[in-house]
């Protein structure tokens, strides 16, 4: 149950780590985009330009990208100075309607400066009536002087929280573009001040990369394009919803013109030329109000025009931009395709040498099936073989994945000290598996004894060793059933004894009990020869590798002849003979043996009998 309610938890857990990772995932360049459209839709001054171009003027990382990058932040910077000048003049030819909430604090507002005024003007006067006052007025004035500055001084708050709440609420936006500017130049004055010199670009990261951080370089630069991508899509759809602008703002010029007979007739007249306007006449007189309106209208018109140019030259700024990120994205693509490029050099590499591997490990195991080789030597070198390949191959795909580190050296002390205290029973264990895999060691189905347990190998791998252990409660030698695990540190630090290699070759004990009453040595004699009969081959075998594996003593000699003692027991005589046998046929041949002693002392007691049965 308890389990249960942990896994529950763990994968409630998981959901609510991948759902805030996924909210809290950074905008795509296109939602970025459509983000700052829509607020800059509802702006006085749109501002979208420049803040891409400044945004993206951090990403220019190599020499070929920031000549791009400041020619960008450049133009967005002059056509963001003309669209404040735009706005401005826009502003001026077309005040904006006011809210009936503006008109209550236009009123107000309008209310506190002419009290504002007339305070001025009263401090001035009484400023003056002090300075030409007789000595007894001037207590007097002073203190009415007082209270106008007072006065004054409370008129000035007013109508600086009246122009506020005006601009608060869309009253004043000649006040609001001029803050505007105001505080982008500040912008670009700091920027300046903090620039690094012309000329001078952010040079990479030091060290070689692995392919793991060149994946990562091509993710970005992959956004970068992405991002360079948007920018010019929004600069080009910026010029063409200002074309289309202009060419409104023209056609109602163009109404507005035809509308004002003198402007019309003015118009024709430069068409047509200079003889055209001589013969057309003197200019129809009006009245003074009608011309104050015909003045205001031209300045109106003339306003526009100047809008209209000023549009031009946006919409310019705005394709000269949109082509600046053009070739920026040219620049990023072909840094693009050199990692990529790189990437794939990598995976190939890795590919090759896991490639190389297998055929090497194939071809290691076609040429260790040479039937002269002794199977174990082609266990050891297959086993050091395939692990040698693997630890190579191993290092060097880390090394193309991860990268070679600056501090070659170091860092390999450092990981190795670490590496030793943390996995010193892994350390020791490997050590001992080569220990294992020489000539002393062991193999597959050796029979060995390992810190006290005895039995055959199963499993013989790099730290790890399994017995099927043999156990003392059967005489036969027969497995128990049970798998017995050694770390290898055992060779190293423990000890164990390998019955199948030099060590084969045992002493074993036949024990007979010759009743009382019989000859006992012609019963040794019979079984001494029976016992050196079945291990004459064997004698022989380990007297030569008892020589080969002494060199010292080769002047000595070793005898593997059966030795035979003979002793008086209770009910009889005991006789043990001593023989060599290999390890792992000790228990057949003692079985043997004693079958044959059986055998020869039923003979001896049948021939025994025979004589007193016949004379009976």
């Amino acid at each position: 149950m308890s389990r249960k309610v942990s896994i529950a938890l763990l994968a409630l857990l998981l959901v609510s780590a991948i759902a805030a990772w996924w909210q809290t995932a950074p905008p795509s360049p296109k939602a970025v985009a459509r983000r700052t459209a829509a607020v800059t839709s509802s702006a006085l001054v749109d501002e979208s330009a420049y803040a891409t171009a400044q945004r993206l003027a951090q990403l220019a990382t190599t020499a070929q990208e920031q000549p791009l990058a400041a020619t960008a932040l450049r133009v967005a910077d002059h056509e963001l100075a003309l669209a404040f000048t735009a706005a401005l003049r826009d502003v001026e030819a077309h005040p904006p309607t006011l809210s009936p909430e503006a008109l209550k604090i236009q009123d107000r507002l309008q209310k506190s400066q002419a009290l504002l005024d007339g305070d001025q003007q009263r401090v001035a006067q009484l400023t003056a009536d002090l300075a030409q006052a007789k000595p007894s007025q001037k207590d007097a004035l002073q203190d009415e002087l007082d209270l106008a500055k007072s006065q004054l001084d409370l008129d000035k708050d007013e109508v600086e929280e009246a122009d506020q709440d005006l601009v608060a609420a869309g009253g004043n936006p000649q006040q609001r573009i001029e803050a505007m500017v105001q505080e982008h130049d500040a912008q670009v004055k700091a920027r300046a001040s903090g620039a690094a010199p012309s000329g001078e670009v952010a040079a990479p990261a030091a060290g070689p990369h692995g392919a793991w951080m060149e994946f990562r370089d091509w993710l970005k630069i992959r956004q970068k394009s992405q991002q360079l991508a948007a920018a010019q899509e929004a600069a080009r759809g910026k010029a063409e919803a200002l074309a289309q602008q202009r060419v409104a703002l023209a056609t109602s010029l163009e109404n507005a013109k035809g509308g004002i007979s003198e402007l019309a007739q003015h118009t024709k007249s430069a068409k047509a030329g200079a003889a055209a306007a001589t013969a057309a006449g003197p200019p129809i007189p009006h009245s003074h109000e009608d011309a104050a309106a015909l003045l205001g209208r031209t300045k109106l018109i003339a306003a526009d025009q100047r809008v209209l140019t000023l549009l031009d030259r946006q919409a310019a700024d705005l394709r000269q931009l949109s082509g600046v990120y053009q070739q920026w994205s040219g620049v990023v693509a072909l840094q693009s395709s050199a990692v990529l490029h790189k990437l794939l050099l990598d995976a190939a590499i890795v590919v090759g040498i896991l490639l190389v591997l297998l055929i090497v490990d194939q071809w290691a195991q076609r040429l260790l099936r040479n039937p002269k080789l002794d199977r174990r030597q082609v266990e050891t070198l297959r086993s050091i073989t395939r692990v040698s390949l693997r630890v190579i191959a191993a290092v060097v795909i880390l090394l193309i994945v991860i990268g070679m580190p600056s501090q070659f050296g170091t860092m390999i002390g450092i990981v190795g000290a670490g590496l030793t205290v943390a996995l010193k029973d892994f350390i020791v264990a490997f050590f001992g598996w080569l220990v294992l895999m020489g000539r002393n060691g062991i193999r597959l189905g050796d029979w060995v004894e390992i810190n006290g347990v005895s039995g055959e190998v199963t499993e013989l791998g790099m730290f790890h060793t399994v017995l099927l252990e043999t156990g003392n409660w059967s005489n036969a030698g027969h497995p128990t059933g049970r798998r017995v695990t050694f770390t290898n540190s055992f060779a190293i630090e423990g000890h164990y004894f390998n019955f199948s290699t030099s060590g084969q070759w045992l002493w074993d004990e036949l024990t007979v009990v010759v009743p009382a009453g019989r000859d006992p040595y012609p019963i040794v004699e019979d079984i001494t020869k029976q016992v050196a009969e079945a291990t004459a081959e064997s004698a022989r075998l380990a007297e030569q590798e008892w020589q080969r594996a002494v060199p010292s003593q080769r002047g000595k000699s070793f005898s593997g002849t059966p030795g035979v003692s003979v002793k008086p027991v209770v009910g009889g005589v005991e006789i043990a003979v001593r023989y060599l046998t290999r390890a792992q046929e000790r228990f057949q041949l003692r079985a043997t043996l004693y079958q044959a002693a059986v055998h020869l002392l039923g003979q001896r007691a049948v021939n025994a009998a025979a004589p007193s049965g016949t004379n009976g």
